[in-house]
């Protein structure tokens, strides 16, 4: 079959099509055909080698979300069958960057009719993320959401405004009516304004960025707040800390998955581009200039496009 791979860790060109055996499912995974993956930054992340003391040295595959259908069970797998159409996310040095994947199957749940592969790629890392640091929030809340307008962002977005916050995003002024039509309250263009001169009395911080936005985000939140960080910030140390690690699981998954296909959870998708191109792709998420996802396809399925 063919996978993306990587012999060392470095910059996007280290990534290349390699043929490779096809895997074969063990206790409690399935063997996934891929429909579709899509690009998280922590694809890039782990490609530069950030979390190389986690997964080890290379040759790995990338491809943390995934949407395709089982083909093969391992054993003590319960719940799936040969031909369900499924989707999920896992962490693994043999990702879906490929034709194939195998996947632990409490990772995985059933797509929903009118969800189609593509969007049910570009779900689950980024719902989950936000579904699972926002599961405490509540109506009347104020919220302040970093990055609005990423694929976590804009997800968050949603969720905190389905469970009754007001919320606050900073984001390029270009993605403001795009994040009002989701229903964010208040935007500030972090390339003209410093939201940590604005913005005062939060509840709550989503940090999509970390580094030096966690000191300054302290000073918006109340002192009973809480700092939620996905990435690692300077405010580490601060009682009102906490960081935030995604947790895959096939019941969160099927419930965001319902979500989006009732048309009750909106994910953006900026392109659809063939793993071929995967690269590039990951060049243009590093730019940090992408709305929503990027989802992948596998090599017959096509190419770029908007």
């Amino acid at each position: 079959m063919r996978a993306i791979s990587q012999n060392t860790f470095g910059g996007p060109d280290v990534l290349e099509t390699v043929e490779i055996p096809r895997p074969q499912p063990g206790p409690g995974e399935v063997l996934v055909r891929v429909a579709a993956t899509s690009v998280n930054p922590a694809d890039w992340k782990i490609r530069a080698g950030y979390l190389r003391d986690r997964l080890g040295e290379p040759p790995l595959t990338l491809g943390l979300d995934v949407a395709g259908t089982v083909i093969e069970r391992g054993e003590e797998v319960t719940g799936l069958e040969r031909g369900d159409e499924v989707f999920g996310v896992f962490m693994s040095r043999f990702g879906a960057y490929a034709e194939y994947a195998v996947v632990p199957a409490n990772t995985l749940a059933i797509r929903p009719a009118g969800l189609d592969a593509v969007q049910a790629a570009a779900l689950p890392t980024a719902a989950l993320t936000a579904w699972q640091a926002l599961a405490n929030l509540r109506a009347g809340q104020r919220i302040l959401i970093h990055a609005a307008a990423g694929g976590v962002g804009h997800v968050a977005v949603q969720i905190a405004k389905a469970r009754g916050a007001s919320v606050i995003g900073t984001a390029r002024a270009v993605n403001h009516d795009f994040l009002r039509s989701l229903g964010a309250d208040e935007l500030i263009d972090y390339t003209t304004v410093d939201f940590a001169e604005v913005v005062r009395e939060v509840d709550v911080v989503l940090d999509l960025i970390g580094g030096d936005y966690g000191q300054r985000s302290l000073r918006t939140l109340r002192a009973d707040g809480v700092y939620f960080d996905t990435q690692g910030s300077d405010a580490e140390g601060d009682p009102r800390y906490v960081r935030v690690y995604m947790d895959p699981n096939s019941s969160d998954a099927g419930e965001v998955g319902t979500l989006a296909a009732q048309g009750k959870l909106r994910i953006e998708i900026e392109r659809v581009m063939s793993l071929a191109d995967v690269a590039e792709a990951h060049k243009l998420s590093e730019s940090g200039r992408v709305r929503g996802k990027i989802v992948l396809v596998p090599w017959e399925d096509g190419g770029p496009s908007a």
